[in-house]
């Protein structure tokens, strides 16, 4: 009878310490979780702060180099916890959100573009921090090293995938730093990038143990804690991570230091402030042309010799039929325009009488519409007219925007075209092929709107303008933009934020000139210069209000915007040549591929060292 009490006793005793046992591990792992989402999803929403803040409007660009240690650090803890992924893609979808806010002033349609491309974009920290994870903890990669180049791969692709959105590159931050910047003629602005995030790592492997328990990204009895400081390991990598740095800046001192700028054309940027909108009736013809002949009789005074008009600003079309169509083919092709309309060449004579009344090279943005046997091409283009010979040449937009200037798959998935303004077609047209100006001995290249934020194509552009037999290559980019639709926000200094890297990287001056601002001059070695005069066009005769003779404000160094105006500057020709023009991406593309190989490893079976494998 007491040997069976006793055995009872003993199997009550070990139950009980089987349930304490089970308990404690529910209670420790409802804790994991709790730890887990909160500090990931506190981590997340903390780099996604820090990289709005280093934008603009907040412009607080020394912010960027911490941007990316919060993610740093979930890459950095041994264990991934649980929930992880989700707390990241949350807090940096609220991140872009809050970036790309601009995005729905033109349309109430756009609010869906806004947040499909907000949500879009999120998915990239968390393949950051996955393919980060991959590699440092089931390959023992150092994490100075795996960091950087995931991250330049990442943008690398974004910059290309479903068209490509090359904005927001972290490296854009740092356009003031014109030293740090110049590494962009080597390896494009992804390399600025690069060095931004190998710096956050170094940091990343500074922060102590016991911080990782107070952010709540670990539990108090997970990991070692030691208190020797760097293993030697660490002490390494920051001391690369340093190396990176100094160089980097050595590179650009440099490089700065060999610029030889010599002064070119006089070039006058017209800058009218027509807002545009879906939502309002559009200003008339007459007024939006009226208003840029007045801005360019100023500048004609001020003896300009290329007089540069904004994206879309001759407010009417030019009619192009082909040699070989009929009039009963144009009726057929456009049965509402007549087909005297195709054939009338007012749009050609009055462009000519304008670059003859200035004595300048103009260059206009217009619509243009080709009609060829069976099809309608609308491009969105930049006439080149001189006045010795009158039109000279004309670009067709290569790089359109989806939704904004065509459909995408409209053939497929007609019900697309509700979120357009091209009811009635599919929208524009691509051109082909780039152009080159030549005036004198100067030969200028366009781009229009936003193809000025797209690296590869602009390089494409600045290479094939290259005559190599005559020794001669492209000495102004021109960019012709309507930000009209962003009604004054941050998006217009971020677009002109983005193009100065172009500058850089091919090391060569680009003028803007910007419907509604900001239009601009940067030099080849970055710097958004202030025009040798700025004239106000908004301040008439007797106005107490005293014009603006500069383009930033005097107060908060913000530049204008949303104003009438016309800048006049010598472009400073720039003689140095870029080996990112000559060989391209080569650098973002590796980082790319090497990022694709760590995502993919996780399917690679690890032989013998099952028990080292830590979950992704």
């Amino acid at each position: 009878m007491a040997t069976v009490t006793m055995n009872e006793t003993r199997h009550e005793t070990d139950r009980s310490v089987r349930e304490i046992i089970a308990s404690a591990r529910i209670v420790r792992q409802n804790t994991k979780t709790r730890v887990g989402v909160r500090g990931a999803l506190g981590m997340s929403l903390l780099s996604g702060l820090l990289m709005w803040l280093c934008f603009t409007p907040v412009d607080a660009s020394p912010l960027a180099w911490l941007a990316p240690l919060p993610l740093l650090l979930l890459v950095r803890i041994e264990e991934r916890t649980r929930w992880m992924y989700g707390a990241i893609y949350a807090g940096n979808a609220a991140s872009q959100l809050a970036m790309l806010q601009w995005m729905r002033l033109g349309d109430p349609t756009m609010y869906i573009a806004w947040a499909a491309l907000s949500f879009y974009l999120a998915l990239y920290s968390v393949v950051f921090v996955a393919a980060s994870r991959i590699a440092v903890h089931r390959w023992s990669l150092p994490l100075v090293a795996v960091g950087p180049i995931v991250w330049t791969g990442l943008e690398y692709l974004r910059a290309h995938l479903m068209t490509g959105f090359a904005w927001y590159f972290l490296g854009h931050s740092q356009y003031r730093w014109l030293e740090l910047i110049q590494i962009s003629d080597l390896v494009g602005a992804y390399g600025v990038s690069f060095v931004i995030v190998t710096s956050a790592a170094a940091l990343t492997l500074l922060v102590p143990h016991n911080w990782l328990i107070r952010l709540r990204l670990v539990l108090p009895s997970t990991g070692p804690i030691t208190a020797s400081g760097l293993s030697l390991s660490d002490l390494v990598q920051v001391t690369l991570a340093f190396g990176v740095f100094a160089s980097t800046l050595g590179y650009g001192y440099a490089r700065r230091a060999q610029a030889d700028f010599q002064p070119g054309p006089r070039i006058a940027l017209i800058q009218g402030n027509f807002v545009a909108s879906l939502r309002q009736e559009p200003p008339s013809h007459d007024d939006v042309y009226l208003t840029h002949l007045r801005l360019n009789s100023r500048a004609v005074r001020e003896q300009a010799q290329i007089i540069i008009w904004p994206e879309g600003m001759f407010p009417w079309p030019m009619m192009l039929p082909a040699n070989d169509l009929t009039n009963d083919d144009l009726r057929q092709l456009v049965p509402g325009v007549k087909p005297e309309m195709w054939h009338d060449n007012t749009v050609s004579s009055v462009l000519l009488e304008e670059s003859q009344r200035s004595g300048a090279a103009l260059i206009f943005g217009i619509n243009s519409v080709e009609a060829t046997k069976n099809n309608i091409a609308q491009h969105n283009s930049a006439v080149f007219v001189r006045p010795d010979v009158g039109i000279a040449g004309r670009y067709d937009k290569m790089h359109l925007v989806p939704f904004g200037e065509y459909i995408p798959l409209v053939g497929v998935l007609p019900f697309l075209k509700a979120f357009s303004p091209y009811s009635e077609s599919s929208g524009m047209v691509p051109g082909k092929e780039a152009a080159v100006f030549e005036y004198g001995n100067w030969r200028l290249a366009p781009v229009i709107c936003f193809e000025d934020t797209v690296p590869h194509l602009v390089r494409q552009i600045v290479a094939s303008g290259s005559d190599s037999d005559r020794g001669k290559s492209i000495d102004i980019l021109v960019n012709l933009t309507n930000d009209g639709w962003f009604h004054g926000s941050s998006e217009l200094d971020q677009h002109l934020i983005t193009a100065a890297f172009r500058a850089v990287e091919c090391r060569t001056p680009l003028v803007r000139a910007v419907n509604t601002g900001i239009s601009a001059v940067i030099d080849g070695d970055g710097a958004i210069r202030e025009p040798d005069l700025f004239i106000d066009g908004d301040v008439r005769k007797n106005s107490e209000k005293p014009p603006r003779t500069t383009s930033r404000d005097s107060k908060t160094g913000a530049w204008h915007k949303q104003l009438n105006a016309a800048l006049i500057h010598t472009v400073p020709l720039d003689g140095r040549r870029s080996l990112y023009v000559r060989y391209g991406d080569w650098f973002a593309m590796i980082c790319m591929l090497a990022t694709f190989a760590a995502a993919a490893s996780m399917f690679v079976p690890k032989r013998n060292q099952q028990d080292l494998v830590v979950p992704v």
